[in-house]
């Protein structure tokens, strides 16, 4: 098995961000608009989709609710169709 990257930079993170912002855009919610129903700051939400942030297991329930969508739904793709699978042969 290949080693894993926890890096805020990994390839495996890159995915995660993008799907966060394809939820939120999916939604039709600006970055604003998302930091508004959820009680923080849009910069904080800019830096997620950016890497310069670490998304925690907590925010990240909270946006896929946001945006109208489960959790698990939202796991399920990445796994599907990220760096993971290749990780563990999903």
């Amino acid at each position: 098995m290949a080693s894993l990257t926890y890096s805020i930079h990994s390839q495996r993170y890159k995915e995660l961000r993008t799907q966060l912002r394809t939820i939120r855009k999916a939604a039709g919610l600006t970055q604003i608009e998302l930091a508004l129903k959820l009680g923080i700051d849009q910069s904080y939400i800019s830096k997620i989709e950016l890497g310069h942030r670490f998304v925690d297991v907590l925010l990240f329930i909270d946006i896929c609710i946001a945006c109208g969508r489960t959790p698990d739904d939202v796991f399920s793709s990445l796994l599907l169709s990220s760096t993971s699978a290749r990780y563990f042969k999903i």
